[in-house]
């Protein structure tokens, strides 16, 4: 290991430029990782917004390689249907509408434009979750007597009020007053317009009365009960739509069930598709610094042939030569790495701010362990020239 030492230091600008490569990959090696890692857990914290056990009924599917013209013209979802289904189904906890708009909020003189107002019922919440900050939810009493009450979500509050407490106070949604009785926690994560942040939510007979309900996407949302299958679920729920919705049985249905599991299954896909093209990218960069360290390595061992002749001529084995040659190709490759994974922790700050980024200890780990293997695998070639010299050769070599 000292001789190694000796040997890198030796040569500090060759061994620096050679280490150049290895700290490109590694860093290619560290980032890719780091933001693989930050996109996985940032989705599985924003998917937890629409419930392992909650059903979503609309007229489109959330994915679909169909036309899409296919489920435009399908017929519009009723508000009714939700009552319908708490009533018949045997595996439905909780069920709630949810039908929007957009429209301009404003308190004072404070603006927020561009919310969305949800119409629902006070079932809502109890049906998709959510932490309720502060206040609390309209009751049933306020949504079924159409009150002009509303609970709105984290991005709405900080916008109109800062640090002035909401609760009690009066907002215009299209110049309409709604008494705030609640604030939801903060959800932010992936799914932006998806989450209680920038949304205002009324009960429903409020909304239509507001806005109306006209041709307006109806979503039917389902929290199926703890200790029922939710593929079992699925299939009586199915049912009663096909009922609701007099389709024959040679009729395809004309409505979907979605659920988390299908956002789930396209981060998988998308993950797998970001990892073979960034490996493949960090792979060239990690072949490039070996083939760097393999030249230094040969250029290494010829340069000090009279040195290998002695040590031979005294009693060193093959493989004492050999591990002498393995480790400085490691130890070049070691600390290219470590430099990598210097350069890199800063690097994913920057680009947290752009993308979601986690650098646990494990990619850390990883990245330094190919680092040495890189090193490992190039340096053998040179590393077994080296072992297998003839003593009396190299010591006449000049």
């Amino acid at each position: 290991m000292k001789i190694a030492f000796s040997a890198v230091l030796s040569n500090k600008l060759r061994s620096s430029l050679t280490m150049l490569g290895i700290i490109i990959g590694i860093i290619s090696v560290t980032m890719m990782g780091t933001v693989i890692e930050g996109i996985n857990r940032s989705f599985k914290e924003s998917v937890s917004v629409f419930g392992a056990n909650v059903l979503y009924i609309q007229k489109f599917p959330w994915v679909s390689e169909e036309d899409f013209s296919k489920f435009r013209n399908r017929r519009n979802l009723e508000i009714r249907f939700s009552d319908y289904i708490l009533k018949h189904s045997t595996t439905v906890e909780s069920t709630s509408p949810n039908v929007s708009s957009i429209a301009n909020i404003s308190f004072l003189s404070n603006q927020f434009s561009g919310a969305f107002i949800s119409g629902t019922s006070s079932l809502y919440q109890k049906t998709t979750g959510g932490e309720i900050q502060d206040g609390r939810y309209f009751s049933e009493s306020e949504d079924l007597g159409g009150r002009q009450v509303c609970v709105i979500g984290a991005n709405v509050k900080e916008e109109l009020f800062g640090s002035i407490d909401p609760i009690g106070k009066i907002i215009k949604v299209n110049g309409s007053p709604y008494k705030i009785l609640g604030v939801y926690e903060k959800q932010g994560g992936m799914f932006g317009s998806f989450t209680t942040d920038n949304r205002v939510y009324v009960p429903i007979k409020s909304f239509v009365s507001k806005f109306g309900s006209g041709r307006r996407d109806v979503t039917i949302n389902v929290l199926v009960k703890d200790d029922v299958d939710i593929e079992e679920a699925k299939e009586e729920i199915r049912g009663i739509m096909r009922q609701l919705r007099r389709l024959s049985p040679i009729q395809e249905d004309d409505f979907n069930i979605n659920q988390q599991g299908l956002l789930s299954n396209i981060l998988g896909q998308l993950t797998i598709i970001i990892s073979v093209i960034g490996f493949f990218i960090t792979g060239l960069s990690l072949f490039v610094g070996g083939i760097g360290i393999m030249n230094i390595m040969f250029v290494s061992v010829a340069e000090r042939t009279k040195e290998i002749g002695i040590r031979k001529s005294i009693g060193a084995k093959r493989r004492t030569i050999l591990f002498q040659f393995l480790v400085e190709a490691s130890i070049i490759s070691l600390l290219g790495g470590l430099v990598g994974v210097m350069v890199s922790y800063p690097l994913s700050l920057i680009v947290n701010n752009f993308l979601p980024t986690s650098m646990p200890i494990f990619i850390i780990g990883v990245s330094l362990l190919i680092s040495i293997s890189v090193g490992i695998i190039s340096g053998f070639l040179p590393a077994l020239k080296a072992s297998k010299m003839d003593p009396v050769e190299a010591l006449r070599y000049e």
